[in-house]
């Protein structure tokens, strides 16, 4: 007995879905029905191109550097655990690297602000 599995042949695999007696032209209308159901239109036909509502994602700046930093678990939980609170009292979806981008800021501003008696300083200082 083989130990090798069995395989469907090219023929099997590539063979006609259509029967032979079907016409070309019913082929094609399935064909155009199916690649309608496919494409949705954007907007109500009843709308007005110029009086649709324009829609503009809210995006960040682009990020051109990537940084790598660790950190321990209780940092990461911590991150998580006020992503999730931001997403579910505050309705502010977004992942973890805008919060760290976020606080990033923030310290930055404040060492800038304040330099002798700023956050940085005093959490690298003990």
């Amino acid at each position: 007995m083989s130990r090798r599995a069995s395989l469907p042949g090219a023929d099997e695999l590539f063979r006609r879905t259509s029967s032979p007696d079907r016409a070309p032209e019913e082929t094609r209308e399935e064909v155009a029905k199916s690649l309608n159901l496919q494409v949705a239109d954007p907007a109500p036909a009843s709308q007005p191109v110029a009086e649709r509502p324009v829609v503009q994602e809210k995006k960040g700046p682009k990020h051109d550097e990537k940084v790598t930093f660790y950190c321990t678990a209780d940092d990461l939980t911590s991150i998580e655990r006020a992503r999730l609170e931001l997403r579910a009292k505050h309705g502010i979806g977004i992942d973890r690297g805008k919060i760290v981008r976020a606080a990033l800021a923030y310290v930055l501003e404040d060492f800038e602000a304040r330099s002798e008696d700023s956050i940085l300083l005093r959490r690298l200082s003990r």
